[in-house]
């Protein structure tokens, strides 16, 4: 396998993850369609390697240690994320808050006790190279070192056992990032804004539908971002700032198509309102 191929991979991830948000406006399909891509290149890349093997002894580290981690990483982080996601009991209020502060404080006890206090994780996390022979390489699993009974299931032909750890740790470091946007920014706007008391007197007073419209406008129009970040975002971002509750803003979007006379209702009665109020100065 040729070396370019590997960034290549890395680079139709970040392209498919903006693909796929600016579809999707759930967790659970965003994470299910990513799975369902990140296992078809992992796939891909261990036929080739199997095929082809490596051309020399850094690129095998360098798969090994990067590659394959990066990739494997965020197949465990959107799997999570799904699992999660389609365990929820509700879709808002204390339990919801509850709910993803008890997956936090999982993942905190599952970093104490697994991760943290290895001498691999400080390895790795030093940035040192001097035993990448030993860790990142086929064929080189010392059983002497007490290593997890994971090894026994794994693949020798793609897998040095350690490809995994490092995939956890970035997968554990991307569901950190996720869960403390869900516990301080979606369901406690008031976290976010560091004034309760005025982020309570900020509330969306139109009907829901009118919001999606709108949110709708701005992300097809782009802007936001120049249009690159997905309607699933844009949408969270709004329903934190007015603490209300959307739902599947596709179907309604979908069913606005559908409307008989004017589609656009609400941004039409917006451009009505903003040139009555312009006509008032003159």
């Amino acid at each position: 396998m040729m070396h370019s191929n590997y960034k290549e991979a890395l680079y139709s991830i970040l392209k498919k993850e903006q693909e796929i948000s600016l579809e999707s406006a759930q967790a659970i399909d965003e994470s299910y369609r990513m799975i369902i891509f990140l296992q078809e290149l992992l796939a891909n890349m261990k036929r080739q390697i199997i095929d082809h093997q490596f051309t020399n002894e850094s690129e095998e580290i360098e798969f090994f240690k990067i590659i394959k981690p990066q990739i494997m990483g965020k197949l465990i982080y959107y799997n999570k994320v799904y699992r999660i996601e389609t365990s929820c009991p509700v879709n808002g209020g204390k339990i919801y808050y509850k709910y993803f502060s008890a997956e936090l404080q999982h993942l905190k006890c599952e970093y104490k006790e697994h991760i943290c206090n290895s001498d691999f994780y400080r390895y790795y996390r030093s940035g040192r190279t001097d035993k990448d022979h030993d860790f990142f390489k086929l064929g080189k699993i010392n059983l002497n070192t007490g290593l997890n009974s994971f090894i026994f299931e794994a693949d020798t032909q793609f897998s040095t056992y350690y490809d995994y750890k490092i995939s956890r740790i970035i997968a554990n470091e991307l569901l950190y990032n996720y869960l403390i946007f869900k516990i301080n920014h979606f369901d406690k706007p008031e976290m976010a804004s560091g004034n309760g008391e005025s982020a309570e007197k900020i509330f969306w007073t139109e009907s829901q539908n009118a919001l999606i419209e709108l949110i709708y406008a701005l992300h097809i129009s782009g802007a936001i971002s120049h249009g690159k970040i997905g309607i699933r975002k844009i949408s969270m971002a709004f329903q934190m700032l007015f603490r209300t509750q959307l739902g599947d803003i596709h179907h309604a979007f979908h069913r606005m198509k559908d409307r008989a006379g004017n589609r656009t209702r609400f941004l039409d009665q917006l451009k009505s309102s903003v040139e009555q109020y312009m006509d008032k100065d003159l």
